[in-house]
């Protein structure tokens, strides 16, 4: 793969294709620790309904007695009980999401390593939109140069992505970690549109955030509403 025939992948179809790849592992850490998470949805959800329903008996009690809502966030601050109940929903949410996430990173590093180091160059969703990975030189990398890439990019979630957004500027278009690892990803054959399932995977992923988010608006205005309902009967 000459520098000449293949031009540096832009950053959407390169997320495109990492995102691809990533819905592998994640399917089947998703069937593995199914029953955990139900369990631990359970958890969550009842540790959340404990923080609304403290909140809410602290709102009531603070606005029968005149209260402002300056005293209110203050008294939310400085309530140990509050603080407690708060740790035991983290406490929820960590003991819920950690294991299945260190599963999912671990399965993912072998799984974009173990491709980027076989003679295709590439995970099979790089494959999918035409790009591969290589060394500077175009050569193949090796196995611990590609798991010390996907290791690398630990620092470019780090930044905000500020690492993953250095793939769009010029001259040598890499990631932070691509930087690291002296890795390039390149579109051989040159640059192309991405193609029309391509976007509608994009689309589907913008479509799946907002359906999470309105269901979080809607699970929190569903639990307060059952706290002060319960405190009024």
């Amino acid at each position: 793969m000459s520098g000449a025939q293949a031009a540096p992948a832009g950053l959407l179809r390169r997320y495109a294709a990492w995102s691809l790849d990533m819905a592998v592992p994640g399917l089947a850490v998703l069937l593995a620790c199914a029953a955990h998470l139900r369990g631990g949805i359970v958890r969550i959800a009842a540790a959340f309904d404990a923080v609304v329903q403290a909140m809410a008996r602290s709102m009531l009690d603070l606005l029968l007695q005149g209260g402002s809502p300056l005293a209110l966030a203050r008294q939310w601050l400085s309530d140990p009980d509050q603080h407690a109940l708060v740790r035991s929903l983290s406490q929820a949410i960590g003991d819920t999401l950690l294991p299945p996430l260190l599963a999912w990173g671990v399965l993912a590093l072998l799984w974009f390593a173990a491709w980027e180091a076989s003679p295709c160059q590439a995970t099979p969703g790089k494959r999918a939109l035409g790009l591969r990975t290589c060394a500077v030189d175009g050569a193949r990398i090796g196995i611990a140069r590609a798991a010390g890439r996907h290791l690398a990019g630990i620092l470019s979630w780090l930044t905000l992505n500020i690492g993953h957004l250095l793939a769009a500027t010029p001259p040598h278009y890499q990631a932070l970690h691509d930087r690291i690892a002296g890795t390039h990803v390149r579109q051989p054959g040159g640059r192309a549109a991405l193609p029309a399932w391509a976007k509608a995977w994009l689309a589907a992923q913008c479509v799946a955030t907002l359906a999470v988010a309105i269901w979080l608006f809607v699970a929190t205005q569903a639990a307060m509403q059952r706290a002060l309902d319960a405190l009024l009967l």
